[in-house]
């Protein structure tokens, strides 16, 4: 093949022209040296893809349906892929022209991969690089926003630590500061920024190697990260799709009934599957997408707005709800329980737990989807044609394909084992790890689109850091300090129990922002707070209750704080800033129903 950008153009518009428009870079000779497609091949990986891009492209909102599978650019906001994007882009169409080819040769039809290893590549290129010019442009980080992080690190640096703070502790502080702030405003991307924070907490003499990636060893990031791959196998299968326009056919007729039927969808799965991460990431994130995409929703093409942001913040919201409304539905809850026993004596049971987070969280989980459909609407808000077109498209997707039921058996395998798994000694990992290892020995999934699924290996570095400079703040005294602090304040304000309790509350919530980990959390301050309660005379029951239910609800305030939060940030659907600020309304709004609603229902139940 030439060397030629001209040449590299007429390749990449054989691959069913998902990139209309696309400005080459004088380094876009890179990939000559990776993508070696032949003529034949790229015919057939040609026909392949267009026959079966056909649902993925099919959207029940809009009459342009050849724009939801591609990448649009007028002439005046051209992007510009990197050598890297670029690349990577040609190692996935040389795979998929290829396997396209052996299909053929042995009979096989070539649409089973419902064409859509061209279109995750694309997704993944644009999502990259998406709200960063100088990441589009090769540039490397983005001066402005770097210079913001350096300084907020820099002011906290230069200021002595108070008081029963080392200096180690307040440093490293420092450090986790200047990083969440590289974070939020992102000068390059999120796990290249937390890598930074890693090292410069190693040339500080900080944090050695063995503490600095400590929490890669930790079973949450990686349990995200091989969500992402299953995530990769549902949809490219066609599961996605086929379950998601049997959604559709149901409650399609709205945005509003869609998201409904999800949010309660995931909190009749919550009492039986306690890891977040899985439940979220591995199952409903999925499908969401999956419903997104069906709908004409997507990140790549810049329709995110259509229907996915909204489903996106709507269902990582409500999860934060449902993960704290039983024991069972967050792997941390029962740390919550101990804990209130060695202060209190009294154990909380199941039912007890349940019965008092029902009222508070079944209003919660009804009022969110409508509180965000003001807040955040989608653009689309009604579809009555939807349910009837999506019947025709599942008429046209015939019985499933082998592939799809490999991908049934796996992830059916997997949540089994995450439901049941802790009895056979099985952990979520361990459970998910099952699953992958049928999709890859079966070819569903190769480990070349594992390796690129870029959005993956991303939030596991950068969540890994957060954990890692997290618990060392813990092991360095910084939190306890805080807690510490915060105990002695509130215990000789001279307070009656009820504002005591008002302002111990939201100090226990809002320090979560210091958190990448629930259980982090409730290890480093559950028992101080909710001693320092009990001290001011408030309910040691409902304390403990409340203090264990806030240790999930507080995950809805950022896109690190709990399990749900990075995979549902890393489908690309909602930019951080906005994240923040729906995170920051809505954990108004849940606490007021919880202490307002919640405190009469108690006394109701006897709690109080």
């Amino acid at each position: 093949m030439s060397s030629s950008p001209s040449a590299m153009m007429t390749t990449m518009r054989s691959t069913s022209s998902l990139i209309a428009t696309t400005n080459l870079n004088s380094r876009s000779n890179v990939i000559t040296k990776t993508n070696k497609v032949g003529a034949a091949s790229s015919s057939v990986g040609h026909d392949g893809a267009k026959r079966g891009d056909r649902f993925v492209q099919k959207s029940f909102n809009t009459d342009d349906e050849k724009s939801n599978a591609r990448i649009t650019t007028s002439s005046s906001q051209q992007k510009r892929l990197t050598s890297q994007q670029l690349a990577l882009f040609a190692a996935h169409y040389h795979h998929h022209a290829a396997s396209s080819l052996n299909n053929k040769r042995r009979g096989q039809k070539t649409n089973s991969t419902k064409g859509k290893s061209d279109a995750n590549v694309v997704t993944f290129a644009a999502a990259s690089s998406s709200g960063n010019s100088a990441l589009v442009n090769g540039k490397g980080a983005n001066a402005k926003n770097l210079g913001y992080s350096v300084l907020a690190g820099l002011l906290l640096w230069i200021c002595p630590a108070p008081a029963g703070v080392t200096a180690q502790a307040w440093h490293l502080f420092a450090v986790f500061v200047a990083t969440i702030v590289g974070i939020i405003t992102q000068p390059l991307p999120l796990g290249a920024v937390a890598m930074i924070g890693l090292g410069v907490s190693m040339t500080t003499g900080l944090l050695p190697f063995s503490a600095a990636f400590s929490a890669f060893a930790s079973e949450i990031p990686w349990l995200i990260a091989i969500a992402f791959f299953l995530a990769r196998g549902f949809i490219k299968t066609g599961l996605g799709n086929r379950i998601a326009y049997y959604i559709v056919s149901l409650f399609g007729a709205s945005t509003l009934g869609l998201t409904y039927s999800l949010v309660f969808s995931e909190a009749l799965l919550a009492p039986a599957i306690p890891s977040l991460a899985a439940r979220a990431g591995g199952i409903f994130l999925p499908l969401a997408k999956a419903l997104c995409v069906a709908c004409g929703s997507d990140p790549a093409n810049k329709t995110e707005k259509k229907m996915g942001s909204y489903v996106m913040t709507t269902v990582f919201q409500t999860s934060t709800i449902t993960s704290g409304m039983f024991i069972t539905a967050m792997a941390a809850n029962p740390l919550s329980v101990n804990l209130a026993a060695a202060v209190t004596g009294i154990t909380i049971t199941w039912g007890q737990w349940a019965l008092a987070a029902s009222v508070p969280g079944l209003i919660c989980l009804i009022l969110a989807p409508l509180v965000l459909y003001v807040l955040y609407p989608p653009e689309v808000k009604d579809s009555p044609e939807a349910p009837a077109k999506a019947k025709e498209e599942l008429a046209k997707l015939g019985p499933m394909s082998g592939d799809e039921k490999i991908m049934s058996f796996a992830l059916g395998l997997t949540v089994l084992l995450w439901v049941f798994g802790a009895s056979v000694g099985v952990g979520s990992v361990a459970a998910a790890l099952n699953g992958l290892t049928i999709l890859l020995v079966s070819g569903v999934i190769s480990w070349k689109e594992c390796l690129a699924e870029g959005p993956a290996w991303d939030t596991l570095t950068w969540f890994a850091a957060l954990i890692a400079m997290a618990s060392y703040l813990q092991k360095y005294g910084l939190i306890p300090w805080f807690a510490d602090s915060v105990v002695k304040v509130v215990s000789g304000m001279g307070l009656a129990w009820q504002p005591a309790f008002l302002v111990v509350v939201l100090l226990y919530f809002y320090s979560h922002y210091l958190f990448a980990s629930g259980a982090a959390h409730i290890g480093a301050m559950y028992t101080a707070f909710l001693s320092v309660l009990i001290a001011c005379g408030a309910p040691p029951l409902v304390s403990a209750i409340i203090l264990g239910i806030f240790s999930n609800i507080m995950g809805c305030t950022t896109h690190y704080g709990i399990g749900s939060a990075p995979p549902f940030f890393g489908a690309g659907y909602v930019p951080l800033g906005t994240w923040w600020k729906i995170g920051f309304g809505m954990s108004i709004m849940y606490i007021t129903i919880f202490l307002g609603v919640g405190f009469p229902w108690f006394k109701i139940i006897g709690l109080m």
